[in-house]
């Protein structure tokens, strides 16, 4: 394997775009209309792809995404440092708190919210 690239489905790939450049704090490598990149790390990015988009590609084959709009479907682990501080910029940005920081059974403190899209994000710090 040469690089690992998450893609998330989104409403409105602009607005989701902001929301993570600012949260991120990184400027997108590629962000061309259907597709928007950021590199999260030495071969692992982050990918926001307009749901319109994807069902063109998943055609009849599979569920409209939207048909899961609202649902969890799928979890960002993001382990930082001052995840307060990174928790409270993602409420700010328009992230919905799920619950607020605490230690976790497995040694991480983590904080949940979701994003404009519903997709869970986790701020953790050990």
């Amino acid at each position: 394997m040469k690089e690992i690239e998450f893609i998330l489905y989104v409403a409105n790939q602009e607005r989701s775009t902001t929301f993570y450049h600012h949260l991120l704090k990184l400027v997108p490598i590629s962000n061309v209309e259907g597709m928007t990149e950021f590199q999260l790390m030495p071969g692992v990015k982050l990918g926001l792809m307009p749901v319109k988009n994807v069902a063109k590609v998943l055609k009849s084959k599979m569920p409209h995404p939207s048909e899961g709009d609202g649902i969890p479907r799928c979890e960002l682990y993001l382990k930082v440092t001052s995840a307060e501080k990174f928790l409270q910029r993602a409420i700010e940005l328009g992230g919905e708190l799920i619950s607020e920081i605490e230690p976790r059974d497995w040694g991480d403190s983590v904080g949940y919210l979701a994003d404009l899209d519903g997709h869970i994000i986790a701020i953790a710090e050990r």
